[in-house]
């Protein structure tokens, strides 16, 4: 690995400034899932075990470099003190920082104001990281979530002290090397979905590391089409079916079987229990609207995921979030689940809607690994270096 861990610095006595994702949901001013500020406390106990005084930094909303006292971090700080079992010494701004990071005593953990009140923060000031350093002896960015924007608290600042991996930081990228850069083969991605408009690197990139693809949800409809078929009144891209085809040619060269639905659920409308039938792919009635893969393409995916050792899954099969439209995605997940617990399936898997969809399968506690970075898991799935983690290459 290129980038440092925890366990390659020497934190003893010294203040380590730690990027943290602890955007939480916050209704009324209680936190409603606090599962990403539990994620932030191996990372705080390693710290303060090394002897190491952590200074938290994060964002929280979309403040736009004003002071926004609905966004105020100060909302989250108990579930912060909750979730790591201790008191935190909140700072209420970057200028106030100075004497309680320059006094901070052992076994104290500090949390700095929303630093997105700062316009220097987005704007990667170098001039504003500069200053966010000046609090710290040391580095650790444990936001995988963030790594994409190159802001000051994820990229600038790691230019001016030593710097490392979190825990969750660290979790993440060697999941996510282990699926893509060094893994056990086969390879099988399952990448769902709307629209291919919005997945079209990912795919690209895709059918150049997997050896094969499962192609679902609406752009699986768009793929189909590309082959001439009719689907009716399905959510289908027209636009995008030369995109398609080029992605369909690019697998070919490459040796990628790209898997797409051989029978399909249609129905009519579009609601929780509407009627529906199971018909081939190729005969979808013109009134009708794919909104599920039939039984035949799950099985079909089985046998895949028998074949593999590593799955990469990002986005549903079909209309997940209303029955009978989510039993694809529940069949196929509870199935690569169950290969996972027995020990012979690496399965990785990312992504708002995948998370969704994989919690209701009752499947993501038994995927090797879950990803709840978004924007974040996707560039990486996409090929692209991310700013936050390049600079801890440094």
């Amino acid at each position: 690995m290129a980038w440092k861990t925890l366990d390659d610095m020497d934190l003893d006595g010294k203040r380590v400034l730690t990027r943290v994702d602890i955007n939480v949901p916050v209704e009324e001013g209680r936190v409603t899932d606090a599962t990403r500020i539990e994620r932030v406390k191996p990372t705080v106990d390693d710290i303060l075990a090394k002897g190491g005084t952590p200074i938290l930094i994060a964002h929280f909303g979309r403040p736009k470099g004003k002071v926004v006292p609905d966004m105020s971090l100060r909302a989250v700080l108990p579930a912060v003190e909750a979730a790591l079992g201790r008191s935190v010494i909140f700072i209420d701004s970057l200028e106030d920082a100075e004497a309680p990071a320059a006094g901070a005593q052992r076994g104290e953990v500090l949390l700095l104001e929303n630093i997105r009140f700062h316009p220097g923060e987005e704007a990667n000031d170098p001039d504003f990281a500069r200053r966010l350093a000046a609090l710290g002896d040391v580095y650790c960015n444990d936001a995988f979530s963030a790594a994409h924007r190159a802001h000051a608290s994820t990229e600038g600042v790691a230019h001016h002290l030593p710097s490392c991996a979190g825990r969750l930081m660290q979790a993440e990228l060697q999941a996510l090397e282990a699926a893509l850069a060094t893994p056990q083969r086969p390879v099988l991605a399952v990448v769902g979905g709307a629209k291919v408009s919005t997945k079209i690197d990912l795919l690209s990139n895709l059918v150049e590391k997997v050896d094969q693809l499962v192609i679902g949800g609406g752009m699986a409809n768009t793929f189909l089409a590309a082959q001439g078929l009719d689907v009716g009144k399905s959510l289908c891209e027209h636009d995008m079916l030369a995109t398609a085809r080029e992605i369909a040619a690019k697998a070919a060269r490459t040796g990628c079987e790209i898997l797409l639905p051989r029978d399909v659920v249609v129905a009519r409308e579009f609601r929780e229990g509407a009627e529906h039938e199971t018909v081939r792919a190729e005969d979808c009635p013109a009134d009708a609207m794919i909104l599920d893969a039939g039984p035949e393409s799950v099985a079909h995916i089985q046998q895949a995921l028998d074949r593999a050792r590593t799955l990469i899954w990002n986005g549903p099969l079909g209309a997940f979030e209303i029955a009978p439209f989510d039993t694809a995605t529940n069949d196929a997940a509870a199935y690569a689940a169950g290969l996972s617990r027995q020990g012979k399936l690496i399965s990785v898997a990312g992504g708002g809607d995948t998370v969704a969809a994989l919690n209701k399968a009752d499947a993501a506690q038994q995927f090797s690994y879950i990803s709840t970075a978004g924007g974040a898991f996707l560039e990486w799935m996409e090929g692209r270096d991310l700013p936050g983690v390049a600079a801890l290459k440094g």
